[in-house]
């Protein structure tokens, strides 16, 4: 499934394609797509006047007036006793009241995270649910702690890989940096060893996200693509999304510190075995009954596939392959589609006056052939919701 972009827009494309081929009609498109002819119109109408499937992605439901919302004066003496005192919401309604402004805690709360005026170094808020996948191997965590300093400018980035349902450490690399070769080393080592997961949940670091291009694909998750796992990002600074990784960061830092922290990268490699066999298999877990993550874990019964077979694209697509500059040939120009996708193959889907480039099952890039511009389909996507799939209509 789509990475960047949850599957409901390419799910769209798809419908709009299917939709405006010759002698379809627009009941057995919708049957087919599960949806109702009310809201294919909607999809179609909506892609016709932007001129661009683009358009496809969901819109932001905040309405366009709050009559509600707290007034202007009320909001600037809020700012004010928070600009003096710097509390929060609590300690200020007792201020407000006394003035005769009656707003709850959560109100000023709110102001004050309106009016961009939070703290910097204020601890993140807390998930107010948690969720766990039904069964090992369903979604992967992967993290990097902050680095320890070794000294001469060297240092040590412990890369944390946490299965989302066990808990079980299913890797922890002492890297001495968070380049990509040295990421997909330690990768290939869990995938060797415990298969490979049906999906992984990531920050918006590097390398697994690239920060040089709108759509954020990159080397490293292209490799993860390729090996079939859906890859899913936790929202900006939201770090309660990855919160098991989190807390298992937590737990390591502790632990090192009783332990003494190692002066060299070797040493970090062999604390760090130490202590995910103690957290795998001794210390109790609350969450999962004080029992040991190892008792909740099994491999995965997808393997490493070291050369994975070429994606077949449908027959009546041209496919291309990606050249050394990033670049595709299509309708007589060449378009820009990512260094990430050098070598790779992407068919070009016609639809009206543009051209789709697809990557696997990713819709990358749109080109209109009137007017020569292109534009990028990948959208980076927050982790919103459990399984970050948001229904088509």
């Amino acid at each position: 499934m789509p990475w960047l972009e949850t599957d409901v827009r390419d799910q769209r494309i798809q419908f709009v394609i299917a939709a405006t081929a010759p002698g379809t009609t627009m009941t057995s498109v919708c049957r087919a797509f599960g949806i109702s002819r009310k809201t294919g119109y909607k999809w179609l109408a909506r892609q016709a006047a932007a001129g661009s499937v683009a358009a496809l992605i969901d819109q932001s439901r905040r309405p366009h007036a709050s009559p509600t919302r707290t007034a202007a004066a009320v909001t600037a003496r809020v700012c004010a006793l928070r600009a003096q005192y710097g509390w929060g919401g609590d300690k200020l309604a007792v201020l407000a009241r006394a003035e005769g402004l009656t707003l709850t805690p959560r109100t000023i709360d709110r102001i004050i995270a309106r009016e961009g005026l939070t703290h910097p170094d204020a601890a993140p808020a807390p998930a107010l649910r948690r969720f766990a996948r039904a069964t090992p191997n369903e979604l992967w965590q992967m993290d990097a702690k902050g680095f320890y300093p070794l000294g001469g400018g060297r240092r040590c980035h412990p890369l944390s890989i946490v299965d989302d349902h066990s808990r079980f450490a299913v890797g922890l690399v002492a890297l001495p940096t968070l380049h990509a070769p040295g990421v997909h080393q330690g990768l290939l080592a869990c995938f060797e060893q415990y298969g490979v997961p049906a999906a992984m949940l990531l920050d918006h670091g590097t390398p697994w996200y690239a920060t040089t291009n709108p759509a954020g694909l990159s080397g490293l998750s292209v490799f993860l693509l390729k090996q079939g796992i859906r890859l899913l990002h936790g929202r900006v600074r939201h770090p309660q999304t990855q919160g098991k990784v989190e807390r298992f960061h937590r737990t390591l830092g502790e632990w090192v510190r009783r332990r003494g922290v190692p002066t060299e990268l070797a040493g970090f490699a062999g604390a760090f075995d130490r202590f995910r066999v103690e957290y795998n298999t001794i210390r109790p877990h609350e969450a999962l009954g004080l029992e040991p993550p190892a008792q909740h874990y099994q491999p995965s019964p997808r393997a490493f596939r070291a050369d994975p077979p070429a994606w077949v694209y449908p027959a009546d697509t041209s496919v291309v392959r990606v050249d050394a500059n990033g670049m595709v040939r299509t309708h007589g120009r060449r378009l820009y589609v990512g260094a990430a996708l050098i070598g790779e193959e992407v068919s070009c889907v016609p639809l009206d006056d543009r051209v789709l480039v697809r990557y696997r099952h990713m819709y990358v890039r749109e080109l209109s052939l009137r007017s020569g511009r292109t534009r990028t389909l990948l959208q980076p996507t927050d982790l919103a919701t459990d399984d970050g799939v948001l229904p088509m209509s």
